[in-house]
């Protein structure tokens, strides 16, 4: 019986953490997940900080196209 006790318990303090935790998107009018990507944050934009996905496409703009005839595995041509 202890056993069971103990489960039961366990589940109703899940389910309540569960609650607390869902209280404003359970509850809220917009029913929509808070966004927390980086690159919507207005502060993380102010201080010029982005996605790595982000920043990974801005590099490759940056970059050269390097002609894949020209690579060598070796210094030997």
């Amino acid at each position: 019986m202890d056993l069971i006790t103990t489960i039961l318990i366990v589940i109703g303090l899940v389910a309540l953490a569960v609650l607390g935790l869902g209280v404003q998107i359970i509850f809220s009018k917009r029913k929509k997940f808070p966004d927390t990507h980086i690159g919507q944050n207005s502060n993380m934009k102010g201080l010029g900080i982005t996605c790595a996905t982000t920043f990974d496409k801005i590099e490759q703009k940056k970059g050269t196209k390097i002609p894949y005839q020209a690579l060598h595995l070796s210094d030997q041509k």
